[in-house]
């Protein structure tokens, strides 16, 4: 009886251990709260600024992210990971603030002169890089 308690006991540390240990998402609710707060005019009337409103609601985290897994950045979130750590910078919302207007002048294909900027999309009522239901890539 004594050997299964102290098997059951290992058991339950080793869990936590892998639990403590795993991944976490790379995801921070203070960089969505603080695109949302630049982007989403949550009392316009306006039928483009409502419709982006409904789009960054139904998309959520994919507005940076792509798939099931948050460690899946698409190329915006890519693009906005070059100026910000979730680690140093999830608190600091001037640094999260600088760097949305950073990406936003940057081109969603950099190697296209045509390409319009994140910001252009935004402008346009358009979601950064797309609807948010892209196949998942790292």
């Amino acid at each position: 009886m004594r050997f299964w308690c102290h098997l059951l006991t290992l058991g339950f540390c080793v869990a936590a251990l892998v639990a403590w240990w795993s991944p976490r998402a790379q995801a921070d609710k203070a960089f969505f709260d603080e695109f949302v707060a630049k982007y989403v005019k949550a009392d316009s009337e306006n039928a483009k600024d409502r419709a982006f409103k409904e789009a960054v609601d139904k998309v959520k985290c994919n507005v940076c992210h792509e798939g099931k897994a948050k460690k899946n950045r698409n190329v915006y979130g890519r693009a906005l990971a070059k100026f910000l750590s979730r680690k140093t910078d999830k608190e600091d919302k001037p640094k999260i603030q600088a760097s949305l207007d950073k990406v936003a002048a940057m081109k969603v294909d950099p190697a296209d002169e045509k390409s319009p900027t994140f910001g252009d999309l935004i402008k346009q009522g358009k979601l950064p890089a797309g609807d948010g239901q892209q196949d998942a890539s790292p």
